[in-house]
């Protein structure tokens, strides 16, 4: 959302952020590094893990925060539950929503609750900003009104691309986003191929994220000169069950693969950069690396984001271990596999999204409206 903030801005437009509370110490990173500081910070106090008592809590922290601000216009990005209740919020108080990265579907119940999630907005928007044709086709199949449909691409590309160039001076392992281990873990590897990983998916929680850990050994264990980085998301479940895997491994396998914290998004697209490929159940490192034309192996039996698999960037591979193992193999033995998968134009957009979006909300600049983010 970034992007949009300052492209409104731009275009004279006072732009407030909502902060759900969520990820504390991740958020407050990423809005120091795009200098956008949120105007209410709800105080979540979340005391269960429960979906049910996160919609609800949000549902009244939102209601708070809108009113405080009386917002022209609300804009709400991608399939979270925060983006949901906020669409919610501005049909329930009569405020016009904005939905960026409209209209991705897998059409199928997972990722579970994030299918519903996006859906529900698709019902609640007024303007609807799909990244890709297919997503525009999307909404035009559940019936939406092609006049409130905008095909104006992804602004996750434009933020990366801004990212990436910000960074050229302060790469790899003298970023001090990067956690300290992994600086050192690089420095340690320079020269070897990089595999990041990444899976936090509700439907991955359990023996599939094992068998991710598990697929990563042996890719490690099977090459020479390959490392794997892997920034583990903060629940506790996913964690231990991360950690357990490779405690287990023999220490010639184990000192090869470093388990970080969760990266800032600056660190998180430098590594994409550097990487030789990722394997991820993230919906948003699949447009990241198509931005830098790098493979992407999915760990999830379906995605929204299917243009990157027609375009042959991307592969679904499951957490199936053996079938993991085997299209890593092709990237790193076969050059020409590898090259096959480099997207150097991304399904995704040209870095111009932002833009396009707030031409449309903003079609001559204006000093008066109020918009909520």
């Amino acid at each position: 959302m970034a992007p949009v903030y300052k492209a409104l801005q731009a275009r004279g437009q006072h732009v407030q952020i909502i902060h759900t509370g969520q990820h504390e110490a991740v958020a407050h990173e990423l809005y120091r590094f795009f200098d956008m500081p949120p105007d209410i910070v709800i105080d979540l106090q979340r005391k269960s893990s429960a979906l049910a008592h996160l919609t609800s809590a949000l549902t009244d922290g939102l209601a708070e925060a809108v009113r405080s601000l009386q917002p022209d216009v609300i804009l709400v990005q991608g399939d979270t539950s925060s983006a949901f209740v906020g669409a919610l919020t501005g049909y329930y108080d009569d405020i016009p929503v904005a939905h960026v990265e409209a209209g991705l579907r897998t059409h199928q119940r997972d990722p579970f609750p994030e299918e519903k999630n996006r859906e529900l907005i698709g019902r609640l928007a007024r303007w609807h900003f799909p990244p890709t044709e297919q997503a525009r086709d999307n909404l035009r199949a559940e019936n939406i009104a092609n006049d409130n449909i905008f095909m104006v691409g992804n602004t996750v590309i434009d933020a990366a691309l801004w990212t990436r160039d910000r960074l050229q001076h302060a790469a790899g392992e003298n970023n001090p986003a990067i956690p300290a281990n992994a600086r050192t873990f690089l420095r340690q590897h320079r020269g070897d191929r990089l595999i990041l990983i990444t899976a936090h998916r509700r439907e991955n929680w359990g023996a599939p994220i094992r068998q991710i850990a598990q697929a990563a050994a042996a890719i490690v264990a099977q090459h020479d000169g390959v490392v794997a980085l892997w920034p583990v998301h903060p629940n506790p479940a996913v964690r231990s069950d991360v950690e357990r895997e490779i405690a287990a491994l023999p220490s010639s396998v184990r000192e090869r693969i470093c388990l970080t914290d969760p990266l800032d998004y600056p660190a998180l697209i430098d590594l994409l950069v550097r990487c030789h490929f990722t394997l991820t159940d993230s919906g948003g490192i699949q447009e990241e690396a198509s931005a830098f034309a790098k493979p992407v192996l999915i760990a999830r039996t379906s995605t929204e984001r299917q243009e990157l698999v027609e375009a042959g960037g991307a592969l679904l591979v499951g957490t199936d271990i053996a079938l993991i193992c085997e299209q890593a193999r092709l990237l790193l033995d076969d050059s020409a596999t590898y090259r096959r998968m480099q997207v150097h134009q991304s399904p995704f957009g040209d870095g111009h999204a932002a833009q396009r979006i707030a031409a449309i909300l903003a079609p001559a600049p204006s000093y008066g409206a109020e918009i909520a983010s």
